[in-house]
C-alpha cells in the first residue's frame, strides 16, 4: 500500500490582539519613566510639573476656566502674565524689541512688557498672584514686577503710563505685595481688594478709587490709606494727596448676568433693576452693544429717580448694561459691574428642555461639572458659557476656584426657540 507523502513545510500563526500591543507599550513606557524617575527624580518632577502648568494654561486658553487651577508651588523667579479676554485692537510691545505686535492668547507678558488698548481695545490679564487687570481704551501700562520668592511670596507691580485700569487682587500670601505705580506713587493693594486707577498725564489728573478692600498710597513720603470707596486724588504741582469719600454704584439685579431674557417681540418692554444707594439722587443706566461701551443703545443715557425701569425695541442678541449712583451734589459713582444679558425671542411653544447634572468632581477649590441637554443647545454654570459641548448634548465645565464653605453651583440650558431649563446644586469647599 502507497504511503501519502506529507510536505515538511508548515505555516503557524500567532494571534495577537491591540489590546496586547497597547498593553505591552504601555507598560514599556512606564518601565522607562520609573527608570528615569529613580535616576533623574529632580528632571522628571520639573517635566511633571511643567507638564501640569501647560495644561493649565490650556483650560484657560480654550475658556474651560477664568483662572489657572491650583498647581504646584510655582518656580522662584520671573513670571509670566497671560491674557484672559481681549476685544477690539490690542497690541503688546515685548521688551526684547522695539516692535508692537498684535496681543492673542498665546502671547506671555514678562517685567518690562508695555500692554497698549486702542480707543476700540479693551483687554484683561491675570499675573502669578492671581491679581486681574482690566484694561480699558486708550490705556498704556507697563509691566515693572512680576515674581515669586523660595517662600511663595509673590510680588506684581504694574505702571499706568496713561488711561484707566480696574484691578482685583486675590487672596495674596503672607508678605506677597501687589502694586500700582502712577506718575510717582506707588499703592500697595490688600488680599481681596478692588480699584479703579486712572492716570491722565495731559491733565494732570491722577486718581485712586478703592471699590473694595484697602490700599495704601505712598507719593514722596506722604503715605495714604484708603478704605470702601475712597479715592485718592493728586496733581504734579501739588505736594499733598487729596483723600475723598465716594458715593457707591448699585449691585445689578434684573436682567441676571449671563442669562437669556425672553421677549415675544421687540416692543415688548425689558425691565431693569438695582438696589439702591443712601444719598442718591438718580442713577444712570447704560445699555451698549459690546463690552467696552463705545456706543450706546440710548443716547444720552437715560436717567431716573428710582431703581427700576422698562426699556422698549432692544432687538435679538447680545447687551451688557452697567447703572452709575448720581448724588445729591451732581457727582456721579463709578460704574457697576457690566453685567451681559441676551434677549431671545419667546417662540409659542416655549418648553422647558432636558437637563441632566451628574455627580460634581471637586479638585481643590475648582469643582468639575459634568452634564447633558438637548444637543445644540447653550449651556451657563454660574453665568459663564460653557465653551465645549459635545453633539449629543453631554459636556463638562471647570469652575473659577470657590472660596471655603458653602457655594452654590448654578446651571441653565437654553436653545434657540427660547427653551430653558435650571437646576442648582450645592458644594462644600473645605
Amino acid at each position: 500500500m502507497a504511503q501519502t507523502k506529507k510536505s515538511g513545510f508548515h505555516i503557524s500563526y500567532v494571534t495577537i490582539t491591540y489590546r496586547s500591543v497597547f498593553l505591552g507599550i504601555f507598560g514599556l513606557i512606564a518601565l522607562v519613566m520609573l527608570v528615569m524617575y529613580f535616576a533623574f527624580p529632580d528632571a522628571s518632577n520639573k517635566m511633571v510639573d511643567s507638564s501640569e502648568r501647560w495644561l493649565q494654561k490650556l483650560l484657560v486658553k480654550t475658556g474651560l476656566v477664568s483662572t489657572p487651577l491650583p498647581s504646584t508651588p510655582a518656580e522662584p523667579g520671573p513670571q509670566q502674565a497671560h491674557f484672559t479676554n481681549i476685544d477690539g485692537i490690542v497690541r503688546v510691545k515685548k521688551i526684547s524689541t522695539n516692535t508692537w505686535i498684535n496681543a492673542d492668547y498665546n502671547v506671555t507678558l514678562e517685567k518690562g512688557d508695555v500692554i497698549q488698548t486702542s480707543s476700540q481695545g479693551i483687554s484683561k490679564i491675570v499675573f502669578a498672584d492671581g491679581t486681574n487687570y482690566t484694561v480699558k481704551p486708550d490705556s498704556l501700562i507697563v509691566v515693572q514686577e512680576n515674581s515669586v520668592n523660595s517662600s511663595q511670596q509673590t510680588k506684581v507691580a504694574v505702571e499706568v503710563t496713561t488711561g484707566t485700569v480696574d484691578l482685583a487682587t486675590s487672596s495674596l500670601a503672607q508678605g506677597s505685595k501687589s502694586q500700582v505705580i502712577v506718575a510717582g506713587s506707588t499703592t500697595t493693594f490688600a488680599a481681596e481688594s478692588s480699584a479703579e486707577v486712572m492716570n491722565d498725564p495731559r491733565g494732570d489728573q491722577h486718581e485712586i478709587l478703592v471699590k473694595k478692600g484697602a490700599a495704601e498710597v505712598n507719593r514722596n513720603g506722604e503715605v495714604v490709606k484708603l478704605n470702601n470707596f475712597e479715592r485718592a486724588t493728586f496733581r504734579a504741582d501739588s505736594p499733598q494727596i487729596t483723600k475723598s469719600k465716594e458715593i457707591g454704584p448699585p449691585t445689578l439685579i434684573q436682567p441676571p448676568n449671563m442669562l437669556p431674557v425672553f421677549v415675544e417681540n421687540s416692543s415688548k418692554p425689558v425691565d431693569f433693576s438695582w438696589t439702591p444707594v443712601d444719598g442718591a439722587k438718580k442713577y444712570r443706566i447704560r445699555v451698549s452693544r459690546n463690552a467696552y461701551f463705545s456706543s450706546l443703545v440710548l443716547t444720552p443715557a437715560p436717567t431716573v429717580t428710582g431703581t427700576q425701569v422698562q426699556l422698549t425695541h432692544l432687538t435679538d442678541g447680545p447687551y451688557y448694561w452697567s447703572v452709575q449712583t448720581i448724588g445729591e451734589d451732581g457727582k456721579e459713582s463709578v460704574e457697576s459691574e457690566r453685567n451681559r444679558f441676551t434677549i431671545v425671542p419667546k417662540s409659542a411653544d416655549q418648553a422647558v428642555i432636558a437637563l441632566e447634572l451628574q455627580e460634581f468632581a471637586q479638585r481643590g477649590h475648582v469643582i468639575e461639572v459634568f452634564g447633558r441637554t438637548e444637543p445644540g443647545a447653550r449651556v451657563m454654570v454660574n453665568g459663564q458659557e460653557v465653551a465645549l459641548i459635545a453633539a449629543d448634548g453631554s459636556f463638562h465645565h471647570f469652575t473659577p476656584p470657590l472660596p471655603s464653605g458653602e457655594n452654590i453651583i448654578t446651571v441653565t440650558a437654553q436653545n434657540s426657540k427660547g427653551g430653558t431649563s435650571t437646576k442648582t446644586s450645592r458644594v462644600l469647599i473645605q
